[in-house]
C-alpha cells in the first residue's frame, strides 16, 4: 500500500483528503490511501515517517509550512525561494520539500491572461502573496505589493495606478466565509473590462472583490482551481 496524507494542526476541514479520495475512486486508482495526520507539534513531524514506512509523501497546511522546514533534506527552487513547503516526497530515504501553490496559481491564471496583463497589484504579503509574486517573476509580469502596512499602502492606490495595474490578486483573508461582505479597499471605480481580478479565496465562490470587479466590467476567478491544480501537482511529484 502506498500511504500520502496531511499535516497541519488542527485540521477540522481537510480539501486535500476529500480530493485525493474522489481521485483514487474516479480514476480506478488501487493501493494508495490518503490520510490526515493532525500533529500538535512539529516536533512528532519525524515520528510519522518512522511509524509509517510506507508513507511516500505528504501536505503540508498551517501552521507547518515553514517550520517543516529544517527537518528536510532539499528543497525545490520554488519552495526555497519562497521559504515555505506545502508537499514534501520521500524517496531513497530523502525527504524533498515543494511549493505546489506557485504550480496551481500559474496553471489557473495563464489561460486568462491577456497581452495588455503586464503589470499587477497582489494585495496583502503574507505567505500566498509570496507564491503568487514567485509565480508572476516566472511568467514575466511586473507586480505591485499592497497592504495596510506597504510596500504600498492601500491608500496610495490611484487612478493612474489602477488603470497601469490591470491583473489584481487578493492573496489577503478578506471576503472569505463567514465575513462574505468584506473587501480589500481598493478604487474598484477605476477599474474596467480590460482588467483581471483574481481570488485566492475559493469559499464563497463568489467574494465581494469578485462582485465589485465584475461591476465595473473585469473578468473574476476564485482559488477554486488554483487548490485543485497544486494538488494534482503534489501527485506529479510523488509519482515523477
Amino acid at each position: 500500500m502506498r500511504l500520502f496524507g496531511l499535516i497541519g494542526f488542527p485540521l477540522s476541514h481537510s480539501f486535500s483528503k476529500g480530493f485525493f479520495a474522489d481521485k483514487f475512486s474516479k480514476e480506478n486508482i488501487t493501493g494508495c490511501v490518503y490520510e490526515n495526520f493532525p500533529i500538535p507539534a512539529i516536533e512528532e513531524f519525524p515520528g510519522l515517517w518512522r511509524q509509517y514506512e510506507e508513507l511516500e509523501g505528504l501536505n503540508v497546511t498551517i501552521p507547518y509550512k515553514q517550520a517543516v522546514i529544517p527537518y528536510l533534506d532539499e528543497l525545490s527552487d520554488a519552495a526555497k525561494a519562497i521559504g515555505a513547503v506545502n508537499c514534501i516526497r520521500r524517496k531513497n530515504g530523502k525527504l524533498t520539500g515543494n511549493n505546489t501553490d506557485v504550480t496551481g496559481f500559474s496553471r489557473s491564471l495563464q489561460p486568462l491572461l491577456q497581452p495588455h496583463h503586464t503589470k499587477a497589484l497582489i494585495l496583502g504579503t503574507g505567505g500566498a502573496a509570496k507564491a503568487v509574486k514567485y509565480s508572476l517573476a516566472q511568467m514575466g509580469i511586473q507586480y505591485t505589493e499592497v497592504s495596510r502596512s506597504g510596500p504600498v499602502p492601500y491608500e496610495a492606490l490611484t487612478e493612474t495606478i489602477i488603470r497601469e495595474h490591470t491583473l489584481i490578486v487578493n492573496t489577503t483573508p478578506l471576503g472569505m466565509y463567514p465575513n462574505e461582505i468584506d473587501a480589500p479597499p481598493i478604487p474598484y471605480e477605476f477599474t474596467g473590462a480590460q482588467h483581471l481580478y483574481y481570488d485566492l479565496i475559493y469559499n464563497p465562490a463568489e467574494t465581494q472583490f469578485m462582485k465589485n470587479g465584475a461591476a465595473q466590467g473585469a473578468a473574476v476567478k476564485n482559488g477554486h482551481e488554483m487548490l485543485v491544480l497544486q494538488a494534482e501537482a503534489s501527485w506529479e511529484i510523488w509519482n515523477a
